[in-house]
């Protein structure tokens, strides 16, 4: 695995893409250090950021709880709390209640009893569409607790 702070130009670049994507505003970051991870992703750590890159996309890294409150979400039950550790989906009938999301958009998933956030994914539809359904895929799993993501950034020292 390789590390490297990036220039300031390319910070600034990064912050404006990963705002862009996310829609919210980030703080003035001057340093980010990038670790590529061999698979076409990567963990951003800078101060108040942690992000993961996987290919083109910026996801909000699990342990950045101070950013994940800023993102819409939805919050599911203790049954489907194992499922979302191991990857699966969120699916409708696991889902206690929600915020407001479009389609596409990035949403993190709590679970209910200690409001922990247990995932990042994409909403596969709108939460005003998901009102008027029962069941089906809501949320795409895209980074959750125990992947390998999250395995890697434990190893990590910033």
């Amino acid at each position: 695995m390789k590390s490297n702070l990036i220039s300031k130009s390319d910070t600034a670049d990064v912050l404006k893409e990963i705002a862009r994507q996310w829609k919210i505003e980030l703080p003035k970051i001057k340093n980010l250090k990038i670790y590529e991870l061999d698979n076409n992703a990567a963990i951003i750590i800078g101060e108040g950021l942690v992000a993961l890159k996987i290919g083109q996309t910026y996801l909000p890294f699990l342990s950045d709880t101070e950013t994940l409150k800023k993102f819409p979400s939805v919050t599911v039950d203790m049954g489907a709390v194992k499922f979302m550790c191991n990857g699966a989906n969120v699916m409708r009938p696991g889902i206690k209640n929600f915020t407001e999301f479009e389609k596409e958009q990035l949403v993190c998933i709590v679970e209910e009893s200690q409001k922990k956030f247990l995932a990042v994914g994409r909403a596969l539809i709108s939460s005003k569409e998901m009102q008027a359904i029962s069941r089906g895929v809501v949320v795409e799993n895209l980074h959750y607790i125990s992947d390998t993501y999250w395995e890697i950034k434990k190893s990590l020292k910033d």
